[in-house]
């Protein structure tokens, strides 16, 4: 779906939330058809991503009631409990068709998985388009839920993440199976702990 309608019921179009997790708060963004938005509230990130689904959408945005907040709250804290691996709840992507299809992409990478930029463009039937896979990947706005953080250097490294190369450790970490509390030295010590 490109559009959506600039208000429902006399409310905005899309509504917000947030949601406490293990790894800091998220805003969650919410429209008649599903989540459009779940994004780390860190300063920048989060005016960042508003401002750009602001100008693709042009639709008032504000807090509000979805029927679709209980269960992307239930399921992620079945997530961040390890009894979780894939989620349901519906989701509404706006972006360009190539963005689209990379974030389907995203998607289609098995829990506890990682896959690098190339491997990603190779899939998508582009091997050459490892910068644009990479830059669909950042502008990726339903973190979690569109597993970017599965997606890692070539040489297996950790390599950028919006939410910090610390969430996407521990998110790892967490797939992986390994029980965690505070990861040692993350976040770091000036990111308030959750």
């Amino acid at each position: 779906m490109d559009a959506i309608s600039p208000e429902v019921g006399g409310r905005p179009a899309i509504v917000t939330t947030r949601i406490a997790t293990p790894i800091g708060p998220l805003l969650a963004g919410a429209a008649d058809a599903g989540i459009c938005l779940l994004e780390y509230t860190d300063e920048g990130r989060l005016e960042m991503q508003l401002r750009r689904l602001g100008q693709r959408l042009n639709v008032p945005m504000g807090p509000g009631e979805s029927a679709f907040f209980g269960p992307l709250v239930c399921e992620l804290e079945e997530y961040f409990a390890g009894r979780r691996r894939a989620f349901s709840v519906p989701l509404l992507l706006h972006g360009t068709p190539f963005q689209r299809r990379v974030w389907q992409g995203l998607r289609a990478i098995p829990y506890g998985e990682t896959r690098s930029y190339q491997a990603q463009a190779e899939a998508l039937g582009q091997p050459q388009a490892v910068r644009a896979v990479a830059a669909a990947n950042g502008a990726n706005h339903i973190a979690i839920l569109i597993p970017c953080h599965r997606v890692i250097g070539k040489d297996g490294t950790l390599t950028g993440y919006g939410g910090g190369l610390w969430r996407k450790e521990y998110l790892l970490n967490l797939e992986a199976g390994l029980r965690q509390g505070r990861l040692p030295g993350f976040p770091p010590d000036d990111e308030p702990t959750p």
